[in-house]
C-alpha cells in the first residue's frame, strides 16, 4: 500500500482541500492482488487504490467516458502484415497508466483508508489525475495518449 500511495503522491494525483459545501465526494478502496513471475512463483503482493464512483452519472458528474478499443481481428491483421513484410514490432507497458490522464472535471474523493492526513482528517482529495475505477479514466488516458 505504501508503494502505491507513494506513486500517487509523486504523480501529484490530488490536492488535499477542505470539503466544499454540497459536493458529491466519492469513496475509494484498496484492491490487493498477487504478482507472479513467469514460472508461477510469487514475486510480491500489490495494492492498488481505486475510486468507487458508482454514484457518478455521465453528463452530470463526469463528461465523456467513451474510449476507443482496438478489435482483436485488427491486431491479428496488422501482425500478419508485419510478419509478411518482416517488420520489427514493438510494444510498451505503461506503469500506473490511468495516473497519466488529466481530469477535465472536478472530482472529490475521501482520503485513502490508512492514509488519512493527521492534521487534516476532514479534508478531501480534489483529484488532478485519473484513477482506476473512475468512469472517465479510460477516456482521460486516451486523450493524453492519442
Amino acid at each position: 500500500m505504501r508503494e502505491e500511495f507513494n506513486a500517487l503522491t509523486k504523480q501529484h494525483t490530488w490536492d488535499l482541500v477542505p470539503k466544499p459545501e454540497g459536493v458529491n465526494v466519492i469513496r475509494c478502496m484498496w484492491i490487493f492482488c498477487h504478482k507472479y513471475i513467469d514460472i508461477g512463483e510469487l514475486e510480491r503482493y500489490k495494492a492498488r487504490l481505486v475510486a468507487n464512483d458508482t454514484n457518478h452519472q455521465e453528463g452530470i458528474d463526469c463528461g465523456e467516458t467513451f474510449s476507443p478499443v482496438v478489435k482483436p481481428a485488427t491486431i491479428h491483421t496488422v501482425l500478419s502484415i508485419a510478419m509478411g513484410k518482416h517488420w520489427h514490432i514493438h510494444q510498451l507497458d505503461v506503469n500506473n497508466v490511468f495516473l497519466h490522464g488529466d481530469l477535465k472535471e472536478i472530482v472529490y474523493m475521501h482520503q485513502p483508508p490508512g492514509f488519512v492526513h493527521p492534521t487534516a482528517p476532514h479534508y478531501v482529495c480534489r483529484l488532478r489525475k485519473s484513477l482506476y475505477g473512475l468512469k472517465q479514466a479510460p477516456r482521460a488516458w486516451y486523450d493524453r495518449f492519442a
